[in-house]
């Protein structure tokens, strides 16, 4: 029996997803929830076999929950289902270990085949999306940069930012400044929203 946890903040979605996975053999869904961090909460009590997130949760995001896992609870394998499928959620799922990535088009029967896959150990990726990443252009952020203008996102400012991220306040400036520059944006904001756009926050 294959254990699967939930994550969706559409209780719709999550309710029509849990009774259709009810209604497969090999399948029990163990638990659903509606935020990323209770996502990660609930599959450390649960310890499921696999974990279906989306990736735009309140919370702790889908991506965020996915690297979470991978460092706490190992052996759970990671599904991404979205709406969002741009080509940097994909590549940062796939930097996050996430062994399944695909959109919510798809038929409830292949996401029943695509949980079943990777629990035998196998990686599932809808080919779009693998077409569509491999044609965008690459992030010129560094992961300092990134992890800046996600502490950013909020309208934090430069203070409460520096601490989250354990750094001076004059780095956290250089970092934002730098991630301005390079994506061409009139200030912080800008860069935060371009950033989300190409998929790379």
């Amino acid at each position: 029996m294959i254990r699967v946890l939930l994550a969706d903040d559409h209780h719709l979605v999550r309710e029509a997803l849990a009774l259709l996975l009810d209604t497969v053999d090999g399948i029990e869904v163990v638990a659903d929830v509606g935020r990323g961090d209770e996502a990660v909460a609930r599959a450390l009590a649960e310890r499921p076999d696999v974990a279906v997130l989306d990736i735009d949760m309140p919370g702790l995001d889908g991506l965020s929950a996915a690297e979470r896992l991978a460092a706490e609870l190992p052996g759970c394998r990671v599904v991404i289902v979205t709406g969002h499928g741009r080509p940097g959620n994909l590549r940062r799922a796939m930097a996050a270990g996430v062994r399944g990535f695909l959109g919510k088009d798809a038929s409830g029967s292949r996401l029943a085949e695509v949980i079943e896959q990777v629990h035998a150990g196998a990686r599932y990726i809808d080919p779009q999306l693998a077409a569509d990443a491999l044609a965008a252009e690459e992030c010129p952020l560094t992961p300092r940069e990134l992890d800046a203008l996600r502490a950013a996102s909020d309208g934090s400012p430069v203070s409460r930012i520096a601490r989250a991220l354990s750094l001076s306040e004059g780095t956290v400036r250089n970092y934002l400044s730098s991630a301005v520059t390079k994506l061409d944006a009139a200030n912080r904001h800008a860069a935060v929203q371009a950033a989300q756009d190409r998929g790379w926050l």
